[in-house]
């Protein structure tokens, strides 16, 4: 569970499922389309940073691969980045000075130690799970790795609609995740010709911004980071 999110946070979703058309092929797709709650119950205008995932029959093994995700601005960027199990990821630095990125999430804690711009240090990932990326020299800076172990997932658009490709029918558990809102999961259905019409809901209007410990657990100098 991501250390900013209160234990009292309340968090809905509510999964409506209708049968789309006739695929052309065996598989078809799951879609729908997902709303992050703000407070004052207004959307959230991040949505598109969300991950929509399957787990369960017939999930196969994706394959390994390479992502890159640029500190640039004190940022990393993109800041929200989907990947297989078994994939590296790499972290260039753009920026005229240090980072040192590192993850303490247990999925696959890494510490890619200090290095300069023009440089670029690589981890790879080899459990499932949701790690959080963060730079021990500047507490600003974070990034959300999700690693699944099958090819069953999406991002939604600006506007929260998704779409999930090449379903085999089954029975399966859906997930669903936000940085901002913990992680949700529903059983769900999907016949052969694919499952439309999701209506997908995270509630995040409890949500309270906590900094995040450095490397060594502690918290950031008050003084700020140098650079």
């Amino acid at each position: 569970m991501p250390g900013n999110i209160p234990s009292h946070a309340v968090l809905w979703v509510s999964i409506l499922v209708f049968v789309t058309p006739p695929a052309t092929g065996s598989d078809a797709a799951v879609a729908g389309r997902i709303t992050v709650l703000e407070s004052g119950k207004r959307p959230a205008t991040d949505v598109g940073q969300a991950v929509i995932w399957l787990e369960g029959a017939g999930a196969k093994p994706s394959a390994v691969k390479s992502v890159s995700i640029i500190t640039q601005g004190k940022e990393f960027r993109p800041r929200v980045v989907v990947v297989p199990v078994g994939s590296t990821v790499t972290f260039p630095n753009e920026d005229p000075f240090n980072h040192n990125v590192f993850s303490l999430s247990e999925e696959g804690p890494f510490d890619l130690g200090l290095y300069g711009r023009g440089q670029a240090k690589s981890t790879k990932l080899t459990r499932a799970g949701v790690l959080r990326v963060y730079c021990n020299v500047h507490a600003t800076m974070a990034a959300f790795v999700v690693v699944l172990d099958n090819p069953y997932y999406a991002q939604p658009s600006g506007d929260g609609s998704f779409a999930i490709a090449a379903v085999p029918p089954g029975k399966y558990t859906l997930h669903a995740w936000h940085e901002r809102a913990a992680e949700i999961t529903q059983a769900i259905d999907v016949p052969a010709q694919g499952a439309g019409n999701l209506d997908l809901q995270l509630d995040a209007r409890a949500y309270r911004f906590v900094q995040h410990l450095n490397k060594f657990g502690q918290p950031y100098s008050t003084g700020g980071a140098r650079y």
